[in-house]
C-alpha cells in the first residue's frame, strides 16, 4: 500500500500557471492591463509569465474570439507581447484576449479584457457649422444672433470644447467660450450701407491631453455667414462729388451746365430721390427735380460774379410722396473765358519778332541789354493768359525775367556769363523767346528771335606756342645762325592781334631776335665756345599793338666740339720712382663734354729700353713690368748701372676728330731704403702713396704715449700720497717754437700759356682762358595795368649756380714728400722730449 502510493507521487503531473503581479506590472498574465490608444504598431507591450511545478519549459498562446480584429501577436518561448494593429479608443475601448500556457502535457488558458485609454487623437466637429444666418441692421448690440454647437469625441480635457473668433478685435461679434453663443459685441451695430455680408470664422479648440507622450491641442473651424438686412435710416447720397461746372462766354440761356445724381441711401430697398436748390443760385440757374439737371437761365454778360457755389439737396420721397430724409452737396460754377488768343511780341512799333542788338563782347554780368525793348501780351484773361518765357540760345550767356507772364510784362534779357561772350568765338548771337502757356489744352505759344552783333575788344594778350622753349647750337656756328623760333598767336582783330617779338635777360647778350617773324639768330659778331659758356637762358616778349603781352623762356644749349687737344702741365716731366710703386702723369682737356675731354695714356718710346714700363691708360699711372722687382734685373737688362729712362707718352682725347699732344718723362729708378730718419723714415717713403698706413702709425704713436703719460702720473700719485708728503707747486715755463712748420700751396694763375716743344703735337700753343663769372639775368619788364577779365602772366624766374672750374692739383716731387715726412718725425720727438721733461721736473 505504501509503495502504491509513493509510486502514484512520483507520477504525478501538475498543470502550469501564470504569476498573477497586478495591474502595475508589465509581466504576468494581463490582469486589469490598459493600453493608450495611440502606442505605435510594433511595440512590446507585455510579457507573459508563468511557471510549471515540475519545472518543465512551458510555452505561450494567446488568441482572439472568432471573427475579431487580432490586435496583438505573442512569443511562444519568451511570452513577449507586440501590438501589430492600430488602436482607437473611439471604436473600440477594450479587447478581451484568450491566453494560454503548456508544459506540453498540461495546458491552462486564461480570458482577459485589456481596455484602451483614451489620447487626445480627435478634433472637435460642428454640429451646425457651416451655416448662413440674416440679421436685421437694426439689431441692438449686445443681443444674442446664434448658438454654435461642437462635440468632441475625446475624454478628459480632450473632450472638452471652446469657441473663440478667428479675428476678435476686428469683428463686430462675439462668441461666449463655453457655450458657443454669438453676440453682436457691445456698442457695436450692423449697417447694410457699409457692409451687406459679414463672413465670421470659428475655432472650436479642446483643453488639451496626452498624445505620443507630449501635450497635444486639437481645434476645427468653420465659418458661419451673416447677411444684414436693410431697413429705412439713411438718407440720400451723391454720386460722383465734387462737382464742377463750368459756364463759358458763348453759352446761352437753357444751356446744360452740370447733372447731379443722388440715390437712398438705404440702397436695399430705395425710394425716389428730387432735387433742388438751398442757396448761392443767385436767380440765374435752375435745377430739374427728376434728373438733377442745371441749366443757365440768363446770358454769360448779366452773370456778376466768376464762381458760384450753389448748394444742392437731394429729399427721398415715401411712397405716399411725403418728404422723408434729405442729404446736401455743393456744385462749383466756375465763369471761364475761352482761350482764343496766343501770346504776341511787340516792339516799339507793333508787333514784332525779330530784335538786334549791336554791342562790345564781355560786357558786365547782371548788365542789362537797355538796346532790346520787348512786350509780350496775351489779351485772353485768368488761366488763360498765364504764360512762361524761355530763353533758348547758344551756352547759358543770357537770361529773361520775368520768367512767369499773366497777361503783360516788359521783357528784361540780362547778361549771365560776361566771359562766354567772346568775339573770338561769336561773331553773333542767335537766340529764340519762347512764351508758351501754362494751363490751358491748348498750350498756345509764340516765338521771337533775337541777333546779338559782338564788337571786338583787345581782351587777350599773345600767347606762346610753349612756355618755354629748349634748342641747342654747335659752338662754331658762325655768326648771324638761326638758334630757333618762337610763335605767339593773338585771336584779337586789327592791331591788337599783331604781335612783336623782343628779347632780354643775361643771357641775351649774345642773341637777337626778328621782331615780327620771332627767328631767333646769333649775333654778327658772337663767337659761341662751349668751353667758355654752354647755356644760356633769356626770355622772350611777344607782346600787341596796345601793350599786352606774355613771356616764354629760352634754353640754348651750346653743343661742344672737339676743338681742345690735351695738354700737359709741362712738355718735360721728371719722376722718381721706387720699384714697387708706380708714377702718375696727367694732362687735361678743356673740352666741355665727353668723349671730347676723355684722355688715353700710351707709351710711344721709351730709352733705353721700350719693354719695361706698362701705363694705365685712363689714369696715366706708369709702372713697372710685374716681372721687375729689383734693380738687378733692371741693371741685367741694361748692362748699365744708371738706372734713369726716357719715355715719350702720348695723351690723346676721344672726340671726333682725335687730338693728341705728348711729353718727355724723365724717370729715375731706385730700391727702397733707409732714410736719414731712420725707420720712420724708410716706413713713410715706402708707404708715400698710401696715406692711410702713416696716418694709422702716427694714431698708434700718441696713442701709446698718452697711456705710458697717465700711468707715470697715476703712480706719482700714489707715492705722494703714501709718503703723506706735500710737494711745492712749481712753475713751468714753456717757450714758444722757433721753427713754424707750415707748408703752403701755389696761387693757381688765372691764365696759363704752355708750349709744346715736341713736334708730333697737334698745336703748338694752347691758351687756357678763364670765362668771367655769369650775372643774373636782369628783371622783367613791370606788369601791365590790371583790368577786370585779362589774364594775369606771371613772369618766371631764373635760378642758377656758378661752378667755378676745377682747381689742377699742384705736382708733388718725390722730394717734397721726403721733406715731409721728416719734418713730421722731427715734430713729434720734440713733444715727446718736452712730455718727459714735465715728468721728470
Amino acid at each position: 500500500m505504501y509503495v502504491h502510493l509513493l509510486s502514484h507521487f512520483i507520477f504525478a503531473d501538475f498543470a502550469p500557471y501564470f504569476y498573477d503581479n497586478g495591474p502595475s506590472s508589465n509581466n504576468g498574465n494581463l490582469a486589469l492591463f490598459s493600453l493608450s490608444e495611440d502606442t505605435p504598431v510594433g511595440t512590446q507591450i507585455y510579457q507573459l509569465n508563468g511557471t510549471d511545478p515540475e519545472g518543465q519549459e512551458v510555452r505561450y498562446g494567446l488568441s482572439f474570439d472568432p471573427g475579431s480584429k487580432e490586435y496583438f501577436r505573442v512569443d511562444p518561448k519568451s511570452g513577449n507581447i507586440t501590438l501589430v494593429e492600430t488602436m482607437d479608443r473611439e471604436k473600440q475601448d477594450s479587447v478581451d484576449v484568450n491566453i494560454s500556457i503548456t508544459d506540453g502535457r498540461s495546458k491552462v488558458v486564461e480570458r482577459v479584457t485589456i481596455f484602451v485609454t483614451d489620447a487626445n487623437d480627435e478634433k472637435p466637429e460642428f454640429q451646425n457649422l457651416p451655416a448662413i444666418i440674416d440679421v436685421l441692421e437694426t439689431t441692438e448690440s449686445g443681443r444674442s444672433i446664434y448658438k454654435v454647437e461642437a462635440v468632441d469625441r475625446d475624454t478628459g480635457s480632450g473632450g472638452s470644447v471652446t469657441y473663440h473668433l478667428q479675428s476678435p478685435h476686428s469683428s463686430l461679434f462675439a462668441i461666449d467660450i463655453n457655450s458657443g453663443v454669438l453676440r453682436i459685441k457691445s456698442g457695436q451695430m450692423l449697417d447694410y450701407e457699409k457692409t451687406k455680408t459679414h463672413f465670421v470664422t470659428i475655432i472650436a479648440k479642446d483643453r488639451g491631453g496626452n498624445l505620443n507622450g507630449k501635450e497635444q491641442f486639437m481645434s476645427s473651424t468653420a465659418t458661419l455667414t451673416v447677411n444684414v438686412i436693410d431697413a429705412q435710416d439713411t438718407p440720400p447720397f451723391f454720386i460722383g462729388t465734387p462737382y464742377f461746372g463750368y459756364v463759358y462766354e458763348i453759352s446761352v440761356p437753357g444751356s446744360e451746365i452740370f447733372t447731379v445724381s443722388a440715390e437712398d441711401g438705404d440702397v436695399g430697398n430705395p425710394n425716389p430721390v428730387s432735387y433742388s436748390f438751398e442757396e448761392g443760385d443767385d436767380g440765374v440757374f435752375g435745377i430739374n427735380k427728376t434728373s438733377g439737371c442745371i441749366s443757365l437761365l440768363v446770358a454769360p454778360i448779366h452773370l456778376k460774379r466768376e464762381i458760384f457755389n450753389i448748394k444742392v439737396r437731394a429729399t427721398e420721397i415715401s411712397p405716399e410722396a411725403k418728404d422723408l430724409d434729405y442729404g446736401v452737396t455743393t456744385v462749383v460754377i466756375r465763369v471761364v473765358d475761352l482761350n482764343n488768343n496766343p501770346p504776341t511780341f511787340y516792339g516799339e512799333n507793333g508787333p514784332q519778332n525779330m530784335f538786334e542788338l549791336t554791342m562790345y563782347e564781355h560786357p558786365p554780368e547782371g548788365e542789362i541789354l537797355r538796346g532790346l525793348k520787348i512786350t509780350v501780351n496775351d489779351s485772353d484773361k485768368g488761366a488763360n493768359a498765364k504764360f512762361n518765357l524761355r530763353l533758348i540760345g547758344p551756352g547759358q550767356m543770357l537770361r529773361a525775367v520775368p520768367q512767369t507772364v499773366l497777361n503783360e510784362a516788359q521783357v528784361t534779357i540780362l547778361v549771365e556769363d560776361s566771359a562766354a561772350m567772346d568775339y573770338e568765338k561769336h561773331h553773333f548771337l542767335t537766340y529764340k523767346l519762347l512764351a508758351v502757356e501754362i494751363d490751358t489744352p491748348e498750350r498756345f505759344s509764340a516765338t521771337a528771335h533775337i541777333i546779338i552783333h559782338l564788337l571786338d575788344t583787345n581782351d587777350n594778350a599773345p600767347k606762346f606756342s610753349s612756355d618755354y622753349y629748349i634748342t641747342r647750337i654747335p659752338e662754331n656756328s658762325p655768326g648771324g645762325s638761326i638758334v630757333v623760333s618762337v610763335t605767339a598767336l593773338d585771336p584779337d582783330s586789327g592791331p591788337w592781334g599783331e604781335v612783336k617779338y623782343s628779347i632780354y635777360g643775361s643771357g641775351a647778350d649774345m642773341f637777337l631776335i626778328q621782331p615780327t617773324s620771332g627767328i631767333i639768330y646769333t649775333q654778327p659778331w658772337a663767337s659761341l665756345d662751349a668751353e667758355v659758356r654752354s647755356k644760356y637762358n633769356f626770355y622772350v616778349k611777344a607782346e600787341d599793338g596796345e601793350g599786352k603781352y606774355s613771356l616764354a623762356e629760352v634754353f640754348v644749349t651750346v653743343l661742344d666740339l672737339n676743338d681742345h687737344p690735351p695738354a700737359f702741365n709741362d712738355n718735360f716731366l721728371e719722376k722718381t720712382m721706387v720699384i714697387g710703386a708706380p708714377v702718375k702723369i696727367e694732362a687735361v682737356d678743356d673740352d666741355a663734354e665727353i668723349p671730347n675731354n676723355v684722355i688715353e695714356y700710351a707709351i710711344m718710346k721709351a730709352e733705353p729700353d721700350n719693354n719695361i714700363f706698362d701705363i694705365d691708360a685712363d689714369t696715366g699711372e706708369i709702372k713697372l713690368k710685374s716681372y721687375i722687382k729689383s734693380m738687378a734685373i733692371i741693371q741685367n737688362i741694361t748692362k748699365k748701372t744708371d738706372c734713369s729712362w726716357s719715355l715719350v707718352v702720348q695723351a690723346r682725347d676721344r672726340g671726333q676728330p682725335s687730338f693728341s699732344t705728348t711729353a718727355v718723362v724723365k724717370i729715375d729708378i731706385t730700391e727702397a731704403t733707409q732714410l736719414k730718419g731712420g725707420p720712420l723714415g724708410s716706413f713713410i717713403e715706402l708707404n708715400r702713396n698710401n696715406s692711410l698706413q702713416i696716418i694709422g702709425m702716427l694714431v698708434g704713436i700718441i696713442s701709446l704715449v698718452v697711456i705710458v703719460t697717465v700711468i707715470i702720473s697715476t703712480a706719482t700719485f700714489l707715492r705722494n700720497k703714501k709718503s703723506n708728503r706735500i710737494l711745492p707747486t712749481r712753475r713751468v715755463r714753456r717757450r714758444p717754437p722757433k721753427e713754424d712748420f707750415t707748408v703752403q700751396e701755389e696761387q693757381q694763375e688765372p691764365e696759363v700759356t704752355v708750349k709744346n716743344a715736341n713736334y708730333n703735337n697737334n698745336f703748338s700753343t694752347v691758351v687756357r682762358h678763364w670765362p668771367p663769372p655769369p650775372c643774373a639775368p636782369s628783371l622783367p619788364p613791370p606788369p601791365p595795368t590790371y583790368v577786370p577779365g585779362e589774364r594775369h602772366w606771371t613772369v618766371p624766374t631764373v635760378s642758377a649756380v656758378v661752378v667755378p672750374k676745377p682747381r689742377q692739383r699742384p705736382t708733388i716731387d718725390r722730394r717734397d714728400t721726403v721733406n715731409k715726412a721728416l719734418v713730421s718725425e722731427l715734430k713729434m720727438r720734440l713733444e715727446q722730449k718736452k712730455m718727459a721733461s714735465l715728468y721728470n721736473t
